[in-house]
């Protein structure tokens, strides 16, 4: 195949995956009139609802004025709403609305169709060691970003 890495390339593989599973999901968001940048705002906020749009940033490492204009969309279509943070009069806070649930039923239904796809006949124990293995080298990634942080402020 022509598109295909070597056999030995795990990382450009992993890129590969990756990039494949963004343009399953940007065809699935815009086919229900959203962006996959929408969806993973709406997917973070589920799991960390409050958090302010720097925070929000910083997770979906984008910048905050590009995590502004999405929150003003989806503001705008009522899923999230802006509150005042009760300790810091100059900071909001982002918090999901009930009418955001559409959204995340449609979103879970995508995530559970894209790893169905990607696992299909693989038996659980390799799903459950790809699972492993892609956990430790996230773990190996962030400790050596970390110790490399430190080593340039130092």
């Amino acid at each position: 195949m022509p598109n295909s890495p070597p056999p030995d390339d795990l990382l450009i593989l992993l890129t590969d995956v990756a990039r494949l599973v963004r343009t399953l999901a940007d065809r699935r968001a815009r086919a229900h009139g959203m962006t996959r940048a929408q969806w993973m705002i709406l997917a973070r906020l589920r799991r960390h609802d409050g958090l302010t749009q720097r925070e929000l940033a910083e997770l979906l490492e984008v910048e905050p004025i590009t995590v502004g204009r999405l929150v003003d969309r989806l503001a705008a279509r009522g899923m999230i709403e802006r509150r005042a943070d009760p300790a810091d009069r100059r900071c909001w806070r982002l918090h999901l609305r009930p009418e955001a649930a559409p959204a995340l039923a449609e979103i879970d239904a995508a995530r559970r169709a894209f790893d169905a796809a990607a696992t299909r006949g693989l038996p659980e124990a390799q799903r459950a060691a790809a699972m492993a293995a892609l956990l430790a080298m996230k773990t190996n990634l962030l400790a050596g970003a970390e110790s490399d942080a430190a080593g340039a402020a130092a």
